[in-house]
């Protein structure tokens, strides 16, 4: 038996400590947030509970499983809280990372600072209640531009039509940079937001790029059996805050108010051209403004470089000799010394940033892992750092640890909350309150009933 360290415990590091702990291993897991699941806890929509609950009774049997340690409260990286180096002191026989893709690509645009601009992923870090991002300054306005048109783009545009409490939103528009036929997002997705469809705002819309969409052979009025089955319904005056689309732009700049919030949004407008089966955007020398008071782009997330693997671009640098197998995707590579890094690997956002959801997430994991257990079978003999020696080290630093006991105290908590409440889930959106409640009710008395 060896001992392997997962950082990150999103469905990527849970089900890859899962195979490697049902191979007669051991598995201590590292991981930024206090509560494990990742993606699947704070980047699900916050009403899908049906979906949330099977993947945390899922979770719940992994962390059960005796070969599977858990530290949570615990980022990993220079600058946060256990520099990559230390924890390698502790001496693993084999690393894996599955933090995901933690970073955020850049706009690259003349006011892309100002107030009122957010990534897509932190805005859903932010509704979903996870700390820090539940604390910070998410503000919306009444005209908010979401740049993408994927299910994220349509998930955002559900909380602001649909469940943000504060009503801010009078009108949201999807911006996107190719035409109505690209369309990403999931019909069944669309349907939460089919009532706030401004139908006649989209008929004019369509009349704006018809030209643009014929030159590749697209005909509009075939919408209705592809992206937007919503047209061959009858039409109805959109409930207000209403959803609009601006086709064929990309984002070009961004125009602060005094306030220095974003006060207009200037679009590049674009062509559609041929591109392999498919199509690409073309940028044109004709610009529009617009006026919006909150933009949120979900243009791709990238890995975070903090963590201290090789980096290149977006992501962590892996194996680039595919003479050697599959394992090449999911060595760490250290480029300057042209040599993969000994018993290091990554597994899926981690590995390929923003690729599939949950399940494309656990098939990765677990190939991953199958490439960790391969190394294991060869891999010197090591002398690691029980999680009782690492723990000790780690809180002699100040830093207050949650294990996997301290997990099932705080969804306790969480659970009558929810029951007191009359609400089908309850968390806890600040880490000093979910720390808090678990001393609080690991210091209660134990009831007979217990």
């Amino acid at each position: 038996m060896k001992v392997v360290f997962v950082v990150g415990a999103g469905p990527a590091g849970l089900y890859a400590a899962q195979k490697i702990a049902r191979a007669g291993h051991e598995v201590v897991i590292f991981n930024r947030d206090i509560k494990p699941g990742g993606l699947a806890e704070y980047g699900i929509y916050p009403t899908k509970e049906k979906m949330k609950g099977g993947l945390r009774k899922q979770f719940a049997k992994i962390l059960a499983l005796p070969q599977v340690s858990y530290f949570g409260h615990l980022q990993v990286g220079e600058g946060y809280a256990l520099h990559l180096d230390a924890l390698r002191e502790f001496n693993p026989a084999a690393l894996v990372f599955s933090v995901g893709a933690q970073g955020t690509k850049s706009l690259g645009l003349p006011g892309e600072h100002s107030k009122g601009v957010y990534s897509a992923k932190d805005y859903v870090f932010y509704y979903n209640q996870l700390p820090p991002f539940s604390s910070q300054d998410f503000s919306s306005g009444k005209r908010v531009a979401i740049v993408g048109m994927g299910n994220v783009a349509i998930d955002i545009a559900h909380w602001l039509l649909v469940d943000d409490p504060h009503h801010n939103a009078e009108e949201v528009t999807i911006v996107a940079r190719r035409g109505p036929f690209e369309a990403k997002f999931d019909e069944k997705e669309f349907d939460y937001v089919a009532e706030h469809f401004d139908r006649r705002a989209f008929e004019q819309e369509l009349l704006r790029v018809k030209e643009k969409v014929a030159a590749v052979g697209q005909d509009i009025t075939k919408l209705s059996e592809t992206t937007f089955p919503i047209l061959a319904k009858p039409a109805v005056d959109a409930k207000k805050p209403v959803l609009k689309f601006r086709f064929l732009c990309s984002a070009k700049e961004i125009i602060p108010g005094p306030s220095g919030r974003i006060e207009h949004l200037v679009l590049t407008e674009n062509l559609l051209v041929p591109k392999g089966e498919g199509t690409a955007a073309k940028a044109t020398d004709q610009t529009a403004t617009l006026d919006f008071d909150t933009m949120i782009f979900a243009i791709g997330d990238s890995a975070d470089p903090k963590v201290g693997l090789p980096f290149n671009k977006d992501s962590y640098v892996t194996n680039p000799d595919l003479a050697s197998g599959e394992h090449a995707a999911y060595e760490v590579f250290e480029p300057s010394a042209g040599k993969i890094v000994p018993g290091t690997f990554v597994v899926g956002w981690a590995r390929k940033a923003s690729d599939g959801l949950v399940g494309v997430a656990r098939f990765d994991a677990e190939k991953g892992a199958t490439h960790v257990l391969q190394y294991l079978e060869s891999a010197p003999e090591v002398k690691t750092a029980s999680p009782e020696e690492i723990a000790r080290h780690i809180e002699r630093g100040g830093r207050q640890l949650v294990d996997k006991a301290g997990i099932d105290l705080l969804g306790r908590v969480e659970a009558a909350q929810a029951q007191k409440l009359g609400l089908p889930s309850f968390k806890f959106a600040d880490d000093e309150k979910m720390l808090a409640a678990i001393a609080q009710e690991r210091s209660a008395p134990v009831s007979a009933g217990d």
